[in-house]
């Protein structure tokens, strides 16, 4: 059990398991371009001892691994996990209450704690004094990617109903004014949205504290999704094995004492400015839009307080850890929530949000053969209205029945799928709705579509293990590549407008409409680059899933609207680059060449990548 971020440190490096870089280092690109080749090669949490232009040192990669992730929380995680199993399931409490009653003890042992005004140990200093990190070449500017924002219910004061949220905090850059002002970035369907929401309707300002560092159990219950009534603050005593410290400072801002940073101001109503552009976790740029612009009231800092950061882009990065981690703790919450569901999940090699893949039940109809997905339904609109998952635009379910499915063996579930489904019949569209606000394949922010793939009963055809014929030597369709059985990736000229879109897709439908029926390849792909599409299971989710909005962007042969429903004989997801999507994400070499040297016999990471 960690009281410090510090602690943390020391544990993993008696462990062999963080390597300190002596040498200085720029926040301006090198730090980050550290990290992501450590990240890659698995290697070991990093400390920065020397970050120019600041007294403080940082630290990444902490979660660079899942065994390092439950390393970390060895002590604390059988009864973190069990508490929220019980928070998920009361009625085992009743039933055998005196095998839960430590599950209990823990609950009630973990609840914050206040003490004093909170300032204590802290020192004020400038947002300027701070590891200003910038991560990818073209961001706004530097960002806090661990922070932990804390907002309390404008009506309803206090701790425990408080929100704890991991949103991108905008240090420099843009219009902001230095050491005055940062921007606050969160998406929809968050809890500090609903706070502003309140605050404004009462027409005053929101406070807000942003903590940076500390305990990293309090790093993991910033992003928590947990269930309806468990604080956050509750969440990180447990995971912690301490109680969440706190107080308030003479202005009325919480005060995490345990924190390393700890930042407050104020929102007020209808104050924006421009933020981004930023690298971020669907492998491109979220560009520059109007967020809340928070005005700075004090900074705070421990005397040797150490900056925790990770770098965010295509996945999987150390983010992926904290999915998998989250998975572990709470995966059979969903089962509770959502009756007749198995598993969800969010695919991370897709973005995250993008693609969810469910494996639920059919039990409407338990006299008769199941023929057509039924319950599947109702489960996947649950799916879609829950939570972060009503942010996905691709749900992929299927009935579990003879064989036991999962989510986790994505190229296995596809195949399960694409051999039953009735293209005609089973995909169901949800058009001008909701998705992820880092996701710019829609209309605008925020603005997409969903769409349901839903299969069960028996097997309806073989999937092709090779290239059919019927998608050879097509004219302007080129070098069509197997990705995985009954999926081809085939090239199309470049995307230009949806005008010219819609006329090169009835070219390319009708074209394979004339040839031989083609049952056994129920999914194309259209894209830029078929060789890379078909090069990993990876790319294929990544380019296919973060480069299509259903309703604009999937095509059928022979395609047909009976009764206002949608089916075709094989399906087209047209997944070539648009004008409008954000770009991805690209390494500047020249940073990459300079910190070439850190990796050598006599750098700091001598050895790491093996």
């Amino acid at each position: 059990m960690y009281t410090t971020l510090e602690a943390c440190i020391k544990d993993l490096e008696q462990n062999g398991q963080l390597v300190r870089i002596r040498e200085e280092v720029d926040p301006l690109l090198e730090m980050s371009a550290i990290h992501l080749r450590v990240y890659e090669a698995g290697g070991p949490a990093l400390l920065f001892e020397n970050v120019k232009g600041s007294r403080y040192q940082a630290v990444s990669n902490l979660f660079g691994t899942l065994e390092r992730g439950k390393f970390i929380f060895r002590k604390t995680w059988d009864s973190t996990q069990n508490v929220i199993a019980l928070r998920n399931d009361p009625m085992q409490a009743l039933k055998n209450p005196f095998r839960h009653i430590h599950q209990a003890t823990s609950a009630i042992k973990a609840l914050p704690l206040k003490r004093g005004n909170g300032l204590s140990g802290f020192n004020e200093i400038k947002i300027t004094d701070l590891p200003l990190i910038k991560h990818w070449p073209m961001d706004g500017g530097a960002f806090v990617t661990l922070p932990q924002v804390y907002s309390e219910d404008p009506d309803k004061k206090g701790i425990m109903k408080a929100n704890l949220g991991m949103y991108r905090v905008q240090l420099t850059g843009n219009d902001f004014e230095t050491n005055k002002e940062i921007g606050l970035h969160y998406q929809i369907h968050r809890g500090i949205g609903i706070h502003q929401h309140k605050a404004n309707r009462n027409g005053e300002p929101l406070k807000v504290s942003i903590f940076i560092g500390g305990p990293p159990a309090h790093t993991v219950s910033a992003v928590m999704p947990l269930p309806e009534g468990l604080s956050e603050m509750l969440f990180a005593g447990l995971l912690a094995g301490r109680r969440f410290r706190y107080g308030y400072d003479a202005d009325g801002y919480c005060i995490s004492q345990d924190a390393d940073f700890v930042i407050t101001g104020e929102i007020h109503p209808s104050e924006t400015k421009p933020e981004g552009p930023f690298g971020d976790h669907l492998g491109y740029y979220s560009l520059t839009h109007p967020f809340p612009m928070m005005r700075v009231r004090k900074v705070y800092a421990k005397q040797n307080a150490i900056w925790p950061f990770t770098v965010v882009g295509r996945p999987p990065q150390e983010d992926t850890t904290f999915g998998a981690l989250i998975h572990e703790l709470t995966g059979a919450a969903i089962k509770q929530e959502i009756p007749g569901v198995k598993e969800v999940h969010a695919v991370d090699a897709a973005g995250v949000h993008p693609l969810l893949l469910a494996i639920g039940y059919e039990r409407y109809t338990p006299y008769t053969k199941v023929k057509q997905p039924a319950e599947l339904l109702t489960i996947a609109n649950r799916i879609l209205g829950t939570n972060q998952l009503s942010l996905a635009k691709y749900l992929f379910i299927a009935a579990e029945e003879g064989q036991p499915l999962s989510t986790h063996r994505v190229s296995e579930l596809f195949s399960y799928i694409l051999e039953r489904i009735d293209l005609k019949r089973d995909i169901h569209f949800q058009t001008n709705t909701t998705i992820d606000t880092l996701d710019y394949s829609g209309q605008g922010l925020n603005q997409g579509s969903k769409v349901i793939f839903a299969a069960c009963g028996d097997k309806k055809r073989d999937l092709c293990t090779e290239v059919p014929g019927q998608l050879k030597e097509l004219r302007n369709y080129t070098n069509p590549r197997l990705v995985l059985p009954g999926i081809v990736a085939v090239e199309g000229p470049a995307f230009n407008t949806y005008a010219d879109a819609k006329k090169q897709m009835h070219e390319l439908t009708n074209a394979i409409s004339m040839r031989e029926e083609m049952s056994s390849c129920p999914l194309i792909v259209l894209c830029d680059n078929s060789s890379f599409v078909s090069e990993t299971l990876d790319n294929f989710l990544w380019t296919t899933f973060t480069r299509s909005n259903p309703s604009h962007d999937i095509y059928g042969v022979n395609e047909d609207i009976t009764f206002k429903h949608w089916g075709c004989d094989n399906v087209i997801i047209d997944a070539r680059t648009k004008p409008h999507h954000a770009p991805p994400l690209i390494l500047d070499q020249a940073v990459e060449k300079r910190i070439d040297q850190l990796f050598t016999k006599s750098g700091s990471l001598s050895g790491v990548l093996k």
